[in-house]
């Protein structure tokens, strides 16, 4: 299997979980959205907390020049060790997240 091909699996296998993970309050669902074509993945909660709406990304995920790029963390513990665990290397991910002057400071790519 090639290293791409790695990734994108790593990165459904890890949303996927998370996604059959119940909120414990409201009516919300989580979705999880594949772009396998522009390698974009995201998780969403759609939904409703009584009369207030839920709509919005907790994980956006890019893989850009052979990197897996965090656009958006919104975990609870982050999801980067959880990519690392399921086979991309910790030098294949950027915390797009973070300002480029920060991530020299992290165990991750800086880009």
């Amino acid at each position: 299997m090639d290293t791409l091909e790695t990734y994108r699996q790593g990165i459904e296998k890890v949303l996927r979980a998370y996604a059959q993970v119940p909120y414990a309050y409201g009516e919300i669902q989580t979705e999880v959205v594949i772009d396998r074509q522009a390698d974009h993945y995201l998780l969403l909660a759609v939904g409703w907390d009584g009369a207030r709406r839920i709509h919005g990304s907790i994980v956006h995920i890019d893989i850009i020049d052979g990197k897996v790029w965090i656009q958006r963390d919104g975990t609870e513990h982050g999801i980067a060790e959880e990519l690392v665990e399921a086979g991309i290397p910790r030098d294949r991910i950027v915390l797009g997240f973070r300002p480029p002057d920060l991530r020299q400071y992290t165990e991750y790519a800086m880009a």
